[in-house]
């Protein structure tokens, strides 16, 4: 059926009038070449960097399209939101912009940065369980019981037709496009997003990008409705949401081509590429749209875009992921090595090292074990390499001078 002949909860329309909406609150987020990318698969790939948007992520968007368009009474009444942290800034910062009252419920373990943020905005935080989806049914309880409106995250078509004006950006800035990939949590960017090309250029591939351990897409479309996750473990946790939002799915489900996931060390390798190679900050669930080009397993056609959908990420998480992958990318090195329990054998073992050119960040000495012999000592490395080459020459090498070194 015809893009046009289809009844969904949100039209181009309704995208165009939050653009004009939006035009005096946003910014226009830039699109840049990635020539990392654009070798990788043979033809241009770019970036929308929505990690360079007001509140750090694409959410002010949505959230201040729908707060504008409350009425007196319901702004009088306040807000409400649930959110891991880019939602939260975006309801707090345009809460502030429209002079509305705003409680945002956050899980315990938000990133410290995202709740100073949502709390210098001008909201009060409350921390209530370890989910989105936890934060939700906390956030439509004090709602019920104080009248204040509930700004929910991606379930509402104000919500997804502030998100696609992103779309109206990017074809404008990048109108030879032939792909588009968008990270996904509850749907209301991709939603957005296809609902705008799927109209003005149907020509192109909307693909949808999940964590692999928290991706609530493929089984609800399988279903042909939203489905519930029976759990979720993801670093990615702006995405981490347990069941699809109604509204976005109706319209994921008739207008995105396709929804794939990628897994933990590809979103690591990601992040450490916009890193190095784009010098660009990006919170993991905004790398998962890079992650899927990364993974191999796609026949992108290019020209192709991915949407970096947030920066916000907290410094200690950024330390822990750097170093995943870094090691995951085979950047560092982690060995088991027995040397003989006698003065110099450490010694020895570091020496041979150096020979390879391999950086010895940590070294743990076990001297007694259940499976150690009581004449050998368990060495375990932390090296830093050049690459995965590298890796291979160092454990060549430690073998070809008598020791046994096993890849943990």
């Amino acid at each position: 059926m015809p893009v046009e002949d289809r009844v969904l909860p949100v039209t181009v329309a309704d995208v165009e009038a939050a653009a004009q909406l939006l035009e005096p609150v946003i910014r226009r987020t830039p699109v840049v070449r990635s020539r990392a990318l654009s070798d990788l698969l043979g033809g241009p790939v770019y970036l929308k960097c929505e990690n360079q948007q007001r509140a750090g992520s694409f959410k002010i968007r949505g959230a201040y399209t729908r707060m504008a368009r409350l009425s007196d009474e319901e702004k009088a009444r306040g807000v409400v939101a649930a959110s891991a942290g880019n939602h939260a800034q975006g309801v707090a910062l345009a809460a502030r912009l429209l002079g509305i009252e705003s409680r945002v419920y956050m899980p315990v373990g938000a990133p410290l940065p995202k709740l100073d943020a949502t709390r210098g905005y001008g909201a009060e935080v409350v921390l209530t369980g370890s989910t989105v989806d936890e934060c939700l049914s906390s956030a439509l309880a004090h709602a019920e019981s104080s009248g204040a409106v509930m700004i929910h995250p991606f379930d509402h078509p104000d919500v997804v037709a502030g998100q696609g004006t992103i779309a109206l950006e990017l074809l404008e800035q990048q109108p030879e496009v032939k792909t588009v990939l968008v990270s996904t949590g509850g749907g209301g960017l991709l939603a957005g997003v296809a609902t705008v090309i799927k109209a003005r250029r149907p020509d192109i591939r909307v693909i949808g990008v999940q964590a692999q351990t928290a991706a609530a897409y493929p089984p609800s479309l399988a279903a042909g409705k939203p489905e519930s996750l029976p759990s979720m473990s993801t670093m990615a946790d702006g995405i981490a949401v347990g069941r699809p939002g109604d509204v976005p799915f109706t319209i994921v489900d008739n207008l995105v081509d396709e929804v794939v996931t990628v897994d933990e060390e590809t979103i690591s390798r990601a992040l450490i590429l916009m890193l190095e190679r784009q010098k660009l900050l990006i919170e993991p669930a905004g790398a998962v749209a890079v992650a899927a080009l990364l993974g191999g397993q796609l026949e992108i056609e290019t020209p192709a875009l991915a949407v970096l959908s947030g920066g916000n990420v907290d410094p200690l998480l950024l330390m822990r992921l750097i170093r995943h992958g870094l090691a995951s990318s085979g950047r560092y090195l982690r060995l088991q090595v027995r040397v003989p329990d006698s003065p110099g054998s450490l010694a020895a073992l570091l020496m041979r090292l150096a020979t390879t050119d391999a950086n010895v960040m940590e070294v743990e000495h076990v001297r007694t074990g259940p499976h150690t012999p009581v004449n050998e000592v368990e060495v375990a490395l932390w090296l830093e390499t050049r690459g995965p080459a590298h890796c291979e020459q160092v454990v060549a090498d430690l073998t070809a001078a008598g020791y046994q070194p096993q890849r943990d």
